[in-house]
């Protein structure tokens, strides 16, 4: 961070509005089977039912007529990584670990295959095994994308400076859509709200018009930090350009129910959020949609996505499954169980607060508290850690911590969710009447 200022002046998901990815099915799916052909599954025709699809079928029947088709290959390999973040279909993460191990197989020790093989091993949560292959490329040679690799695999591990390291040589080499997206992240994640709104705007008028699912991305981001600025009509401005490069994107929907949470729009809210869920059905839209549902008094189809979400949400994303069981006072030891399943790939600000708001769910606060505190030491501005650091403070009978913390979290709670605003509401006035604020 301290380095960027050269290019930057004034100096985030899942991310603050973080995005789960059902990795454990694709894990599974990407096991290597015995005798397949790598090259024949990746140029294996597949359904062709929009433009995305298109787009694979005819970079797979371009390598299939080359004499050389490996530049076609690494493409076709990315494109699938590309329609994974938006279909949340975990095959297409398999298509792409076929996609690189066909490169390998055709050059051994290619760095293109390697670096495919490494995004694909990040995406599946696989961050130690992503790091080392980053680490091979970047000795070898110096390439831009290698050091973004190694600045993804090393921050999901928590280890923000060597990430900052890593991004500002990506700098260095190129400023570009790839370099920006990520110093606006780091800059959020380090607390420079500021910052990372105008990092992420350069990165928007660098993203490719090729290319409208990174534009898409990039908006969608946007909006999540101007609603965090508590401005509502900027964000869903932004949420809306989102909208049009991609139209039904999940991310951009998911934003723009938050937004219409935020500003008291439970119905809306309820219309997006439905259509969001039922295109990622994740357990971060679907917490979100059943929170709107209720306000709505629609219980019984906010208890059936529930179940839905606990039924599945520790194959698809166990760490807002854990926070969603802790906030909720259920299952407090499935709750931990999940929050440490998750420590063992990653030891992000999230995983961290994840695992203290289980156990102090579970009562275990003496416990609870340095974990919070480690995870509010990179100085993140999150309302859901604030919150978690609040309570955890005023069950450990530190009052003045509680108080601080729990004010900061009022402060952005247009980034809460209903069923945490309760928590977040019902905490205020407890201390507030401690302190003689309230009679």
């Amino acid at each position: 961070m301290k380095r960027w200022t050269v290019y930057f002046a004034g100096l985030v998901v899942s991310v603050g509005l973080s995005s789960g990815c059902a990795r454990k099915e694709a894990q599974a799916a990407a096991a290597p089977s015995v005798n397949l052909d790598p090259c024949a599954a990746a140029l294996a025709q597949g359904p062709e039912r929009d433009d995305r699809d298109r787009a694979i079928a005819r970079l797979q029947q371009l390598a299939r007529s080359l004499a050389s088709p490996e530049g076609e290959i690494e493409r076709l390999g990315y494109a699938y990584v590309a329609r994974a973040r938006v279909s949340s279909d975990p095959g297409d993460y398999t298509l792409a670990e076929r996609a690189a191990a066909c490169l390998e197989r055709r050059r051994p020790g290619d760095p293109a295959a390697l670096l495919l093989k490494g995004h694909v091993l990040h995406q599946l949560h696989r961050f130690a095994e992503a790091e080392r292959i980053a680490r091979d490329l970047v000795a070898r040679r110096s390439f831009v994308l290698d050091y973004g690799l190694l600045g993804d695999a090393v921050m999901e591990q928590g280890r923000l400076d060597e990430a900052a390291d890593a991004y500002q040589k990506m700098i260095d080499l190129k400023p570009f859509y790839q370099s920006y997206t990520r110093a606006a992240h780091l800059r959020w994640l380090k607390g420079d709200l500021d910052g990372a709104i105008d990092v992420m705007r350069l990165a928007i008028g660098a993203a490719s018009p090729r290319d409208p699912e990174s534009a898409a991305w990039a908006w969608t981001r946007l909006a999540a930090y101007e609603l965090q600025a508590d401005r509502a009509g900027a964000a869903a401005s932004a949420a809306e350009m989102a909208l049009r490069y991609q139209p039904d994107y999940p991310a951009a929907l998911l934003v723009q129910g938050r937004i219409f949470l935020a500003t008291d729009r439970p119905a809306d809210a309820v219309a997006v959020l439905r259509n969001a869920a039922r295109l990622n059905p994740l357990p971060e839209y679907q917490w979100t949609l059943a929170d709107a549902l209720r306000l709505q008094r629609l219980d019984v189809e906010a208890t059936a996505i529930e179940a839905e979400m606990v039924a599945r949400g520790r194959i698809t994303d166990p760490r807002t499954l854990s926070l969603y069981l802790a906030t909720r006072r259920m299952d407090a030891p499935k709750a931990i169980a999940l929050a440490e399943e998750e420590l063992r790939a990653r030891a992000d600000v999230f995983t961290l607060d994840a695992h203290a708001w289980a156990l102090a769910a579970s009562g275990r606060i003496r416990e609870a508290l340095p974990v919070i505190t480690r995870a509010v030491a990179e100085g993140t501005e999150d309302a859901r850690l604030f919150l978690h650091a609040g309570l955890i403070n005023a069950a450990a009978g530190r009052g003045r911590d509680a108080k601080r913390w729990l004010n900061k979290a009022e402060h952005l709670r247009s980034m809460l969710l209903p069923s945490e605003l309760e928590e977040l509401d019902k905490s205020l006035t407890g201390t507030a009447r401690e302190s003689g604020e309230l009679k």
